[in-house]
């Protein structure tokens, strides 16, 4: 579950934006530079980590933004914002062939499997999977922000937005190993 690392800048803000959407942001922001930092040292390739240049890019504007318009209503759609920022990323990935998911994989998987088709068709796949949920997941949570539902409803909905996807990525690659043996 590597992967799951480079979330944690994502699960930090929805964890300490109840305290300030400005607090929650900078948490983000500084995992996310920790996260690319700490790679980067131990020799991760920067194409290997596009969710978290993506991420430090998100969080960057979004601190800064937030600190200086601190009363603005735009809070109030900082989830739906941030998971539509991560579909696009994903999406993005996608249409230029670079799915991000295939950065993580590569990290866990010898170099001799890299140009293998299935290998990165499961990727392809897998990346499709998250973009989809981001998508979906950020525009129920502009319906609930724009309904007044709170976070009674935009919890449950952002952690269903990960775990989804999650548990997908845990258990695709194991049914196509599986199916090729």
């Amino acid at each position: 579950m590597n992967y799951l690392r480079g979330f944690v800048p994502w699960i930090a803000f929805a964890a300490v934006s109840p305290a300030g959407w400005q607090w929650g942001a900078l948490a983000g922001l500084l995992l996310g530079l920790h996260r690319v930092v700490q790679d980067r040292r131990a020799g991760v390739a920067a194409q290997a980590l596009i969710l978290e240049h993506s991420t430090v890019v998100w969080f960057a504007a979004l601190t800064a933004f937030s600190f200086a318009r601190g009363d603005s209503p735009v809070q109030h759609y900082t989830g739906a914002l941030s998971l539509g920022w991560l579909a696009l990323t994903a999406w993005a990935g996608l249409a230029l062939h670079r799915p991000f998911t295939l950065g993580i994989a590569r990290r866990q998987t010898p170099p001799e499997l890299w140009e293998n088709p299935v290998f990165l068709r499961v990727n392809v796949v897998l990346t499709t999977a998250w973009a989809a949920a981001f998508t979906v997941t950020a525009a129920l949570l502009a319906g609930a922000s724009a309904a007044h539902l709170g976070s009674a409803v935009s919890v449950p909905l952002q952690i269903a937005g990960f775990a989804v996807p999650a548990v997908f990525t845990a258990r695709y690659p194991e049914r196509v190993r599986a199916r090729l043996a």
